[in-house]
């Protein structure tokens, strides 16, 4: 019994990682849910201490900002912001540039994997009209979303995590991390440079094309307001799921838009892994597995090095979560590293975060490929540079 138990949770953990099981057509959500049913089947968990588990103010907080990032997207307010931010940069460099921090600044405020969503179309967009190479951009937003999703607590899924469960406020998670990410951001744009000598030019395109996009106004405006009053809150310490949930409500009490519009972008797949999660990983410690981990994370170089493994063959949100119970609460420290490496990590290879796979999709839909190794030629380097500058930054 005792190997099918461990059996079990293997199997989920490589589902987890890999995105899918052989021969099985279940995405991260339905593998995690099984897996929560299972470990609840085999005694390792009754129910009740598998609801227990599930943290609800982690699960309210992402809910939360799920809706307001939903409200700014169906507003045009992303969209509006790239095309601002590229108006100011006219040449190939000066694109790569707006891409880099456009999508890196938006993401430090808002989820990566929104920002990712719904800037892909638009660069494409950009780049085709341009007649340019699009690789080196999608690159730039791929890294860029990753990058300064570092910065802030409702940057990614992971910082929200750790947010909950250790305790840092907002505004000193982002004093530590915002340098981390401006200068990662940075080094991406060189890095860039480096790869691709097409994108080195500042000479300015002979025409420059108006990118066509829609403004709903009335719900720019309120979503903006809201979204202002909601980053007050969490800079004077408010709690920060509360502040989510009393911003998304403000927002789903609309006249003019039908909440269907909002709520049909929740990523409700991503709700309901987080909470199988959080059962695998309780049913994980009652098993004892992750005893053998605390020796190995007592020293930082340890701490990043398991991290960086473990979020590339589990993903960062599942590698978060196992490490979570081994970190003392008031080691701000190590779960600053923790946040720093389980995001940069995810620029390692193509399958490193959701918002690569994103950007890789929806470019393969309009027949441009981003491959595995064309991903790693950028991302490997890259990856390694910029974990040295978190690790020597934080300590």
């Amino acid at each position: 019994m005792i190997l099918l138990k461990y059996l079990v949770l293997g199997l989920t953990y490589l589902g987890l990682g890999l995105g899918y099981l052989p021969g099985l057509r279940m995405n991260r959500a339905a593998i995690a849910i099984a897996g929560s049913g299972l470990v609840v089947a085999l005694g390792i968990l009754n129910l009740n201490s598998a609801w227990e588990a599930i943290d609800a103010g982690t699960i309210v907080f992402l809910l939360g900002m799920m809706v307001v990032n939903s409200a700014l997207g169906a507003s045009g307010f992303f969209q509006l912001v790239l095309v601002f931010l590229t108006r100011f940069g006219k040449s190939p460099l000066g694109i790569l540039v707006a891409i880099t921090f456009g999508s890196g600044i938006l993401s430090a405020f808002f989820l990566n994997d929104t920002t990712a969503i719904l800037l892909t179309p638009l660069t494409l967009t950009l780049t085709r009209s341009l007649s340019v190479n699009p690789l080196p951009y999608l690159l730039a937003l791929a890294g860029g979303t990753n990058l300064g999703s570092v910065a802030t607590i409702s940057g990614n899924p992971q910082n929200i995590l750790i947010g909950s469960f250790s305790g840092i406020g907002y505004l000193e998670f982002a004093r530590s991390l915002a340098p981390v990410a401006l200068i990662c951001l940075l080094v991406q744009v060189g890095w860039l440079w480096w790869l691709y000598p097409e994108v080195r030019s500042l000479k300015p395109f002979p025409t420059y094309p108006l990118v066509r996009y829609r403004l709903f106004k009335p719900l720019l405006f309120k979503s903006l307001w809201v979204t202002a009053g909601l980053l007050i809150a969490f800079l004077t310490g408010y709690p920060l799921a509360d502040s989510a949930l009393i911003a998304a409500s403000i927002l789903l009490i609309t006249r003019r838009v039908n909440s269907d519009r909002i709520l049909g972008n929740i990523d409700w797949n991503l709700l309901v892994m987080f909470a199988g999660l959080f059962v695998i990983t309780h049913a994980t410690q009652e098993l004892g597995i992750l005893n053998n981990l605390t020796g190995s994370i007592e020293q930082p170089p340890s701490l990043l090095g398991v991290t960086v493994i473990l979020s590339n063959l589990i993903s960062n949100v599942p590698a978060v979560l196992v490490l979570q119970s081994l970190i003392p609460k008031g080691d701000t420290q190590a779960w600053l590293l923790l946040a720093a490496a389980s995001t940069l990590a995810g620029n390692l290879t193509l399958l490193g975060s959701v918002a690569n796979l994103i950007v890789a999709e929806v470019g393969g839909k309009q027949g441009y490929r981003l491959s595995f190794q064309e991903h790693l030629r950028f991302g490997l380097p890259l990856t390694l540079v910029t974990l040295v500058i978190a690790y020597f930054w934080i300590y």
